[in-house]
């Protein structure tokens, strides 16, 4: 199955699907290690991994797609790419789109904000109006073809409102979005609204920790009504605080603590280093022809 048929039965399936949220290559390896049937590809962690940024539109569409392709080569499970705004109007989206067909993503998500833009749960961000998003959807479904799936992402509830949010997750949903996410509803009834009103598609929630949603497991997300829930910086907040504790450590002692760090062969194990040998070995015994 291509990652976007498979990305479609879980979507499908009972229950709330994860996916956690990588910032590169190494950490989509521990998603799918872990046992995650999808992972997300996340701006806030691409901008931290590439550029030790924030996230407030400073990665670029090619360096995103590159990140995508990177994540995807590595993992055999469907990611879902961020995208940002799709980096431009209509025109640019159809360009992106095409970037990440090329990458073996399973989707690709867009988001209705102005640009620059912010990491959803950050204040001050801007919207475009609702028909150039929906022009922006129909422009990704045009390249996307069934090899992608489109997620759409309003960024509308913060500045304009519930009923805006949940009024532009229907007019996405009839344009022809595959999946559709309104970012940050502020509590339970929100996100119960969401689900009882934008119906007839799978829908997204997004799970921050200190982020302005509630935040929730995900079979209580299932109960509410969502197919699919990412936790875009779970990895990138552990990774970070755990490089925080062993650094600390080795600046005060000068050496680490090697009973609180992966090991040597741990890290051979991640990479999959026995499979590349066995193949280079087999590669090798294989006689001429």
């Amino acid at each position: 199955m291509k990652p976007a048929e498979r990305l479609s039965a879980l979507l499908r399936a009972p229950g709330c699907t994860v996916a956690p949220g990588a910032y590169d290559a190494w950490s989509a390896r521990l998603i799918a290690q872990a046992g995650f049937e999808a992972c997300y590809l996340t701006g806030f962690g691409a901008s931290a991994s590439h550029l030790g940024a924030p996230d407030i539109g400073l990665m670029t569409g090619s360096e995103m797609a590159d990140m995508a392709a990177r994540a995807a080569a590595a993992i055999d499970i469907p990611v879902i790419a961020d995208a940002d705004t799709g980096y431009g109007n209509e025109i640019n989206v159809r360009h992106t789109t095409r970037a990440y067909r090329r990458a073996g993503v399973a989707a690709i998500q867009i988001e209705d904000q102005d640009f620059p833009k912010r990491c959803g749960h950050l204040d001050g961000k801007r919207v475009i109006g609702c028909a150039e998003m929906v022009a922006k959807i129909a422009a990704a479904k045009d390249i996307a073809g069934d090899d992608l799936l489109v997620v759409t992402r309003t960024d509308s509830r913060a500045m304009l409102g519930l009923d805006e949010a949940l009024d532009r997750g229907c007019a996405f949903r009839d344009a022809g979005a595959d999946v559709v996410f309104v970012e940050s509803p502020l509590d339970r009834a929100e996100q119960e609204a969401i689900c009882a009103t934008v119906t007839g598609v799978p829908l997204l929630a997004n799970m921050v920790e200190g982020g302005k949603s509630p935040y929730l497991d995900a079979p209580t997300l299932a109960e509410i009504g969502f197919a699919v829930a990412i936790f875009p910086i779970t990895a990138l907040a552990a990774a970070t605080r755990a490089m925080q504790t062993a650094l600390g450590t080795l600046a005060r002692d000068g050496r680490a603590d090697s009973t609180t760090i992966s090991s040597f062969e741990d890290l051979h194990v991640v990479s999959g280093l026995a499979g590349y040998l066995a193949y280079g070995q087999a590669a090798e015994e294989e006689p001429a022809a």
